[in-house]
């Protein structure tokens, strides 16, 4: 049998079993070499130090140190950075595509559970779901077989701002529905809309005729408060704002002063800063309903990043293309 490759897990340790947990270690193992009670959370660890100029792969996660030129050049035999959580922005240092490295992300598979939790609360919101439990709560009666107008998601109008990976699932996800999808993303053109099924609108448009937006672009310099005051005004009365995004995306100033009146109401995964102030108003607010960055992997929702990461590391071996392999030229409008 030939020598397998010496792996090494650079992430932190209190997630690493949730990652891999022993069915999925042990696949990883089939593969490799790798030792789960040798974990890099710091590359300057002497033992850490020996198994990096060894190994020819690392398996990163949440919690990664920098992937810098120091730690390139402690690393010789290395070929591939495997990460099984989201983008690699914060753990490789620029310019790490010139050593020939393959990185590889498992981005797509954490968007899945972030667009699930979009498109519960698309439906949700459509129902005016967030209101009516209010009032039953406060009322406890409601007047049977009454029709109540102006809700469901017959023909609604969903804005979604930005075609990222979760984006574009929630998209994906919405498609079977009775939606009416509109998008605003500055990198699609009307050929790539078409084909995602959605009509394609300069984002004042879209806010000006969703019942719902909800925010998918990047954290960048050029995003920070995409959703301002002024945006916000564009949005028709009732309307609802999801963020699962980032929270610098939205003013949450501005946002606060819309559901404090009860002209917009929101759904917060994210927000700014992160955790909110014990004191926000967002927490009281009948309109607001805040949950604490919880739309991405949880639970056993984490083991589908390790899956993704050893899918990854099989292709690698069998010297097939990699399916989730990180484009550097896309990192700097990513998220």
């Amino acid at each position: 049998m030939p020598e397998r490759p010496l792996a090494l897990f650079a992430m932190s340790t209190k997630t690493l079993s949730s990652v891999y947990p022993p069915e999925v270690l042990d696949r990883l193992r089939t593969s490799v070499e790798v030792d789960p009670s040798l974990i890099a959370e710091d590359f300057r660890d002497p033992r850490v130090r020996s198994a990096l100029g060894r190994a020819e792969i690392l398996l990163t996660g949440w919690g990664c140190p920098l992937i810098d030129a120091a730690v390139l050049d402690a690393a010789p035999k290395l070929r591939a950075v495997l990460h099984a959580a989201g983008s690699v922005k914060g753990i490789m240092a620029p310019g790490w595509w010139k050593r020939g490295l393959v990185v590889s992300s498992a981005a797509d598979a954490n968007a899945l559970p972030v667009a699930e939790y979009t498109l519960g609360m698309i439906i949700l919101a459509g129902k005016d779901l967030f209101a009516a439990r209010e009032r039953y709560r406060s009322l406890r009666t409601f007047p049977l077989a009454e029709i109540i107008p102006d809700i469901g998601n017959f023909g609604r109008r969903v804005g979604i701002v930005g075609a990222s990976r979760i984006g574009r699932r929630v998209i994906e996800l919405l498609r079977p529905l009775d939606f009416e999808v509109l998008l605003a993303d500055p990198y699609v053109g009307e050929a790539e809309a078409a084909a995602l099924g959605v009509q394609l609108l300069p984002l004042d448009a879209l806010l000006r005729r969703s019942d719902i937006v909800s925010i998918h672009a990047p954290a960048t310099p050029e995003t920070h408060h995409l959703i301002g005051r002024r945006e916000l005004a564009l949005m028709p009365d009732g309307a609802v704002v999801i963020n699962t995004a980032r929270g610098s995306l939205v003013d949450h100033d501005a946002l606060t002063e819309e559901v404090r009146t009860a002209r917009l109401s929101a759904v917060l995964d994210v927000t700014e800063p992160e955790p909110l102030p014990t004191d926000s108003p967002l927490f009281e607010l009948p309109g607001a309903f805040i949950t604490p960055h919880l739309a991405g992997s949880q639970g056993n929702e984490v083991r589908r990043l390790g899956l993704s990461a050893v899918g990854e590391l099989e292709r690698l071996l069998a010297g097939v293309p990699l399916s989730h392999q990180v484009d550097h030229t896309e990192l700097e409008r990513a998220a």
